[in-house]
């Protein structure tokens, strides 16, 4: 089965195939009766780099959703292969997925409108022009630690952080001038409707996940 990622997604979905969907070399979905159990990507931390806190669910729930925003934005070819259940994790539908998703791009948009920054090195501004910026924790973090060779990928992974946390602090960074950056590239079009065909999006998981990103920001 080949096509676009969220097509594909949502006719996983629609037919309630059980399998694994690979991204490319990017990573992959694993989907249970349709519905999407967990994914990973070689550009977001996994469950065990990030702090448990008092849900246990917690880390799987965040490593899913930092995953399935770069899987979703891949220009890689999806492959699906059927495959058996494996495990008892949450269960999420495409549009739950591709709903955060699209609410996680227009927040980075909004703190700097250049994604380039998400997957260059993070290389701090030692000298910068007279101004109070007052940084987040993640944002302190971030400077404390960048080396001029890791991406704000690698210092999630590093610093037990959210990709998204990390991609959004350096954001803000850039916009502060305090990381090095090229003149912002023209804006993206803006996305499709999701299909009406498409289970909804789960607004309590959402909110759910929205509460943890914001105590662990």
């Amino acid at each position: 089965m080949h096509g676009d990622i969220c097509g594909v997604l949502g006719e996983l979905e629609r037919e309630k195939r059980t399998g694994v969907l690979r991204v490319g070399g990017d990573g992959a979905f694993h989907v249970d009766r349709g519905a999407v159990v967990r994914a990973e990507s070689r550009h977001a931390p996994g469950p065990a780099d990030l702090p448990g806190g008092p849900d246990p669910e917690l880390p799987a729930l965040l490593a899913m959703f930092d995953a399935a925003y770069f899987l979703l934005g891949s220009a890689a070819e999806p492959v699906f292969t059927e495959g058996p259940r494996r495990g008892r994790p949450t269960r999420v539908t495409v549009a739950t997925l591709v709903h955060e998703q699209r609410r996680r791009r227009a927040r980075l948009d909004a703190a700097w409108p250049d994604g380039r920054v998400d997957a260059a090195p993070v290389v701090p501004v030692r000298r910068v022009r007279r101004q109070r910026v007052i940084l987040t924790g993640v944002q302190a973090e971030i400077l404390l630690n960048a080396d001029g060779r890791r991406t704000p990928a690698r210092l999630a992974r590093d610093l037990g952080r959210t990709a998204f946390g990390c991609l959004l602090a350096v954001r803000g960074l850039a916009a502060a001038s305090l990381v090095r950056t090229d003149p912002p590239d023209a804006p993206a079009a803006a996305p499709a409707e999701i299909p009406a065909e498409w289970a909804p999006p789960d607004h309590a998981l959402l909110d759910r996940l929205r509460t943890a990103l914001v105590e662990l920001g």
